[in-house]
């Protein structure tokens, strides 16, 4: 068990928690099961990485069903069971690289970014943006869209690599965009798990070559390898 340092809201159903602890082993697109009940809900509920300093690790969440419902009345003194890190995160990239978020799709980019060289930022926001500033000390170039699409604010062909986390649709047009071009684009899919090591199969996508378990093969995939008509007919 460890320890909740703070549980903080910083908008309408988003919230940030920061937990004590050494997390160093942690890297770039990984999640952790978080759980803070004895019975019900059954399942943990996966964050992703937010951030994590020296002596603490932050998780970015959005109030979305039971279980973050029942992460968002936690406080600071409160227990948590973290069971982590896992997943394949994003790839350690080289060159010219954009990071591409859509809303709470944001919440694994800010600790990738610290990871790379001064990667440019996109990020777009449906009606309210929030902690953009915390991208800026990691970026040479950050862009923050509300409203419309953040994918329209950048030329893909200008990179290298592009990694995107955010609504599948979002995510499905940037690779639509990426198809012809030199730019190698990585994907961070979301979906609703049980174990959270791969021991099942709830968390199962379609790709190219036949199922992929989001907890162990992804999180982030391959853009091209994702059948996206399959996954937006789930």
């Amino acid at each position: 068990m460890y320890t909740i340092l703070s549980n903080e809201r910083i908008c309408a159903g988003i919230y940030l928690m920061t937990v004590e602890g050494q997390f160093q082993e942690a890297c770039m697109g990984q999640f952790y099961m978080l759980r803070a009940w004895n019975d019900a809900p059954v399942l943990s509920r996966p964050i992703s990485i937010y951030n994590v300093e020296n002596n603490s690790i932050q998780f970015l969440y959005k109030v979305a069903g039971e279980g973050t419902r029942l992460l968002a009345k936690l406080h600071e003194g409160d227990s948590i069971q973290l069971e982590g890190p896992l997943g394949h995160g994003f790839p350690d990239v080289k060159g010219r690289v954009a990071l591409i978020g859509g809303g709470i799709g944001m919440a694994p980019l800010l600790y990738t970014a610290k990871q790379l060289d001064k990667p440019d930022i996109y990020l777009g926001f449906q009606d309210q943006s929030y902690l953009t500033e915390a991208f800026e000390p990691y970026t040479n170039k950050l862009v923050v869209q509300i409203g419309g699409s953040v994918l329209d604010d950048l030329d893909l062909s200008s990179y290298e690599y592009a990694l995107v986390c955010g609504p599948l649709g979002m995510m499905k047009e940037a690779a639509r965009r990426a198809e012809g071009l030199n730019t190698k684009m990585y994907v961070s899919l979301e979906k609703r798990m049980a174990c959270g090591i791969g021991a099942c199969y709830v968390c199962s996508v379609l790709n190219k070559n036949g199922n992929r378990k989001v907890c162990t093969d992804g999180p982030v995939f391959l853009a091209e390898e994702v059948d996206w008509h399959g996954q937006l007919s789930l």
